[in-house]
């Protein structure tokens, strides 16, 4: 069995012969284990990998994004980091007033892709792959106007955010559009909506503007054959029920926040868990065996002939023993 087939009877909750890994590697694990980066990616291969972007048009970008330093993005905010191998923080945001509105530039440059290419690259690999893209609306909204700005706009609403987020969104359907008349087999959309413990917005909130943005993102996806997978940061317990009901095929979450058998009754048998093993205290602070603990818990509560990937980041902390632990554990069970 192939990694893509693999993977698309975890999503199908089709009994495949074994969970399917990811690692998501994160340039600090590269500066700080480069071997044992190595040897984890020779002893545990990935199932799932992404396209390449293969831009005929060069990004408007200035730095690099993982070096301490000023990062300016495609759309044109500004990152400040301090700390090498991971991505800043946005200091200034660009539309920090709506008098900048004007400045706001769309990256045109990201619809350059030479699909001929993408093709060419997903018929050469027998593993599943995902688009180059990700829609993350609420997070551009938030580099754009500042967290705090946006909390605001959310309660008062004024026509410049409709505005703006109209233009963010009809952006995001024609590159997810350009990416699903690919040979890929699935899209990407992300946005961060937990703290430790709570939604940053009420589930009310969520539902009446972000919902239908990511119902249509999922149904276009649908609609050419694709699968669409999500990353979502902190507890957003209040809108997994949401998420499966859209028709999300794979989420990646943190699932130590909420609770492995919260999540279960959730998403068990109806959602893919796209990961993951806890990043904030078991990968940095925990053994080999209490990861491999972890991992049978998760399999008992949401493996149903499928619906679970083996996936955890290697960031800031983490100690390749455990890194290694999860894809090893994930072998046994």
């Amino acid at each position: 069995m192939t990694s893509k087939e693999l993977v698309r009877r975890t999503l199908e909750f089709a009994s495949p012969v074994r969970v399917p890994r990811q690692l998501w590697l994160l340039p600090w694990a590269l500066d700080h284990y480069p071997q044992q980066v190595a040897d984890i990616q020779q002893r545990f291969p990935d199932d799932i990998i992404s396209s390449p972007t293969f831009y005929r048009q060069e990004l408007p970008v200035l730095g690099d994004p993982h070096l301490p330093g000023q990062y300016v993005d495609e759309w044109g905010c500004t990152f400040v980091n301090v700390q090498q191998g991971i991505i800043g923080e946005v200091r200034d945001p660009l539309l920090a007033e709506w008098s900048r509105l004007d400045r706001l530039r769309i990256p045109e440059q990201r619809l350059s892709v030479d699909t001929t290419r993408v093709n060419d690259f997903c018929r050469a690999t027998d593993r599943f792959v995902l688009a180059a893209c990700g829609p993350r609306p609420f997070e551009r909204l938030q580099f754009l106007r500042g967290t705090e700005r946006l909390y605001v706009d959310l309660v008062r609403r004024p026509a410049e955010l409709s505005a703006l987020l109209g233009r963010l969104h009809t952006f995001y359907l024609r590159e997810l559009e350009l990416w699903a008349r690919t040979d890929i087999n699935a899209l990407v959309m992300m946005d961060d909506w937990g703290s430790q413990r709570s939604m940053l917005v009420s589930p009310t909130m969520w539902r009446e503007l972000f919902k239908p943005l990511y119902a249509e993102y999922i149904a276009l996806a649908h609609e050419h054959g694709k699968y669409m997978f999500m990353h979502s940061d902190g507890y957003i317990l209040d809108i997994l029920p949401d998420l499966a009901e859209l028709g999300l095929d794979a989420l990646n979450c943190q699932i130590a926040c909420m609770g492995v058998d919260h999540v279960a009754e959730c998403c068990a048998g109806r959602l893919t868990l796209w990961g993951e093993i806890d990043r904030q205290q078991l990968l940095p602070h925990g053994t080999p065996q209490d990861v491999a603990r972890a991992v049978t818990e998760i399999k008992a509560a949401l493996d149903s002939d499928g619906g679970v990937i083996a996936q955890c980041e290697f960031g800031p902390g983490a100690r390749p023993e455990n890194v290694e632990a999860v894809f090893a554990a994930w072998a046994r069970v």
